[in-house]
């Protein structure tokens, strides 16, 4: 594939290379999530279900809040109260309710969502490493790195360049 702005069939140019390096950015995710979920599917879970399982299964049997959960969410989303309430229908996530300070949900994955966590563990792998294998070990990490600094940046935009 050519250039993003013939990907896009754009006529004009980008209003600036920054703008362009987004666009990138934003267009490089898609198509590599795209192929993520494609493999996601055959499981019914969701690329935000499947984040949301390996935070729990990292979590431990102590679980995690929904705050905690969602502020270790790779793609935030608007409602993680309802996200979870899904799981739990789904048997994949169980809630329990604090017996002292009852405000106090605390979320942990259940055996079917570790059954499916152990099955899409050497798959999802798989994606990322047949979608990038033609880039070299050293360019993934310069990208990596250069990706650390511009999602650090974005936090804190500087006064001036």
């Amino acid at each position: 594939m050519g250039s993003l702005q013939d990907e896009l069939r754009q006529s004009k140019p980008f209003q600036s290379l920054r703008q362009e390096l987004v666009l990138q950015i934003a267009r490089t995710s898609a198509v590599l999530m795209h192929a993520w979920e494609q493999s996601l599917r055959l499981y019914g879970i969701t690329l935000t279900q499947y984040n949301v399982l390996r935070i729990l299964r990292g979590a431990g049997n102590t679980g995690l809040s929904r705050n905690d959960v969602a502020d270790r969410l790779v793609t935030q989303v608007p409602d993680v109260s309802r996200l979870l309430e899904r799981m739990v229908r789904s048997g994949l996530v169980l809630r329990v309710r604090d017996t002292v300070d009852r405000r106090m949900v605390t979320a942990t994955i259940t055996e079917r969502g570790m059954a499916i966590l152990a099955e899409l563990d050497t798959p999802s792998y798989l994606v990322a490493d047949e979608r990038l294998a033609h880039m070299p070990d050293a360019d993934v990490q310069t990208l990596i790195r250069l990706l650390e600094v511009a999602r650090t940046s974005a936090h804190c935009p500087a006064a001036k360049r």
